[in-house]
């Protein structure tokens, strides 16, 4: 008997010292690979979300990819919202700094994407507060880059980079016109 609860502490103690090393491990893996986040809202349909009132799709977002702001056009990224700084908002990469975009509802007809900055669209017109709404987004704000959609499991993929017909970047000669 006396056997038993020695091996009983011995076990949770081994439990308990290894909790507090993996629950920071855990954390810092989260804050610096990867993230979990859950989709809401129908900006992003058809690609994400593609049924209206099912369930929410789930995304793995890869934070370590965007570290030093590398992102391409097409890549779905996760920002932290320009009109409210406690909420992220999934979107599409169209523009990097440097390209010029054709807006859909924007001030100007045509915008140069300024250094340091991101278009960003999302993929259901209309039902999007994107870079139409709110201009080119700083890079510092980028918070992940979505690499896979992991829930509901019959959509489990990879995300790989595309860009809607007609969204990609304009010619500066084209803007002349």
């Amino acid at each position: 008997m006396a056997q038993q609860t020695s091996a009983g502490r011995r076990y949770m103690r081994a439990f308990i010292s290894g909790f507090f090393v993996a629950v920071p491990v855990t954390v810092t893996i989260l804050d610096k690979l990867a993230y979990v986040a859950r989709v809401e809202g129908a900006s992003m349909q058809p690609f994400l979300n593609p049924d209206v009132g099912a369930q929410c799709d789930v995304v793995l977002l890869n934070r370590w990819s965007v570290r030093n702001y590398q992102v391409q056009r097409g890549d779905i990224v996760s920002v932290v919202s320009p009109r409210n700084p406690k909420q992220k908002i999934i979107k599409r990469v169209i523009g990097l700094e440097g390209d010029f975009v054709r807006t859909l509802s924007y001030k100007n007809r045509y915008v140069r994407v300024p250094d340091g900055h991101l278009w960003i669209e999302g993929d259901h017109r209309g039902h999007s507060l994107d870079s139409n709404c709110f201009g080119p987004v700083s890079v510092g704000l980028l918070h992940g880059r979505a690499s896979h959609i992991i829930w509901p499991p019959n959509r489990w993929q990879r995300i790989k980079p595309s860009l809607p017909p007609n969204r990609e970047p304009v010619n500066a000669e084209e803007e002349d016109e």
